[in-house]
């Protein structure tokens, strides 16, 4: 699938890796207690942030990294069906190797 979401400046789009549906025990969580994700692969970058001298600044990940990232941060977005995160590239902490 094409994403038709093209980030700005410093933003990466992320699509979080799924998480637990259910305990080790078989109990189904509500949607009320599950954690929230804070890894997922990135889908697409932005330019970088424009510095005071005009010049870009490169961004340090790129499309396919496994990233973490802050727990509560960045805005949820759903498009086509599927639910994607655009953060900060300072939101992201680190890139899963």
């Amino acid at each position: 699938m094409a994403l038709k979401l093209r980030p700005l400046g410093d933003r990466i789009v992320v699509k979080a890796a799924p998480h637990e549906e259910m305990t080790k025990g078989g109990l189904v969580l509500p949607d009320t207690v599950k954690e929230k994700p804070v890894e997922g692969v990135v889908v697409a970058v932005g330019s970088g942030k424009l510095n005071d001298d005009g010049k870009r600044q490169p961004i340090d990940v790129k499309p396919d990294d496994r990233v973490i990232y802050s727990k509560y941060s960045g805005t949820e977005v759903k498009l086509e069906g599927e639910d994607f995160l655009i953060l900060s590239e300072r939101d992201i902490l680190a890139v899963v190797e």
